[in-house]
């Protein structure tokens, strides 16, 4: 039997959009959903004419999280491949070498919230509440949120937040750093496209640059991260952009960057 689409895909004017499509189950995530969302990433990656991602919902949340119905019932072993499996999917976000933006029209919970914590960009429905509440059912948040919930956020709120399994407001998320944007449901994508409109209005390389910087940067040393950075700006410093763009600069212009 052929598996259903559980995530849509498209690309228009650069920017594909991969949609979480379980709405029945509140796009709850199974092995079924990660290998697509997977292959979807990988599809995004290839595609020189696609410049930024988003990733949404469908239907009323964004994710519910893991599948529960099926941890339940699931050996150990297979719980952790599972999470393996979403790891690597989170993992494929943060260095796909395009900016990520997570559209988050409803309830990010447990795994859903960890793949939107893997963006590099979080735009949030007013609706929308946000949590990790996998202590609620015995479970650890073991997509990434354990690691990637704190840096965001800082320890002790994130602590909070993965000992209590309290859900959030959009608004408290904003306030803690956790999405960077919040708006009326009927403005999300419009909203999340005008704001990946300004990251693809810079240089691709200089973009792309800088995300891996931070990203690689978070794992090191302060001083390690620092002279990464140098490192990376001496990179950019032999692309024609940069060219272009500090000439543009001089010159009181808009530069129109080439992508090298």
């Amino acid at each position: 039997m052929l598996e259903r689409d559980v995530v849509r895909s498209k690309a228009e004017g650069g920017i594909a959009r991969l949609e979480l499509n379980r709405p029945d189950c509140l796009n709850a995530m199974n092995r079924q959903l990660l290998r697509q969302l997977l292959a979807a990433l990988e599809w995004a990656a290839a595609d020189d004419a696609v410049r930024a991602v988003i990733i949404t919902g469908h239907g009323r949340v964004f994710s519910a999280g893991a599948d529960i119905r099926y941890l339940n019932r699931a050996p150990a072993a297979e719980v952790r491949e599972l999470a393996r499996l979403a790891v690597a999917v989170t993992g494929r976000i943060e260095t796909l070498g395009k900016p990520v933006l997570a559209a988050i029209n409803g309830d990010a919970l447990g795994g859903g919230l960890e793949i939107s914590e893997a963006c590099a960009l979080r735009v949030a429905a007013s609706h929308a509440r946000f949590g990790h509440p996998e202590v609620k059912i015995g479970a650890v948040a073991g997509f990434g949120g354990t690691t990637r919930l704190p840096r965001l956020i800082g320890k002790g709120r994130a602590a909070e937040m993965l000992l209590t399994g309290r859900l959030i407001d959009a608004d408290e998320a904003c306030r803690l750093g956790l999405v960077n944007r919040v708006v009326a449901a009927e403005a999300l994508m419009a909203e999340s496209e005008a704001l990946l409109g300004e990251v693809l209005a810079q240089s691709p390389l200089a973009v792309r640059l800088s995300w891996e910087a931070m990203h690689r940067g978070l794992s090191l040393s302060e001083d390690e991260s620092a002279r990464l950075g140098a490192d990376y700006f001496g990179l950019a410093a032999q692309s024609e952009d940069f060219r272009i763009g500090t000439r543009a600069f001089l010159d009181k212009r808009t530069p129109k960057f080439k992508g090298r």
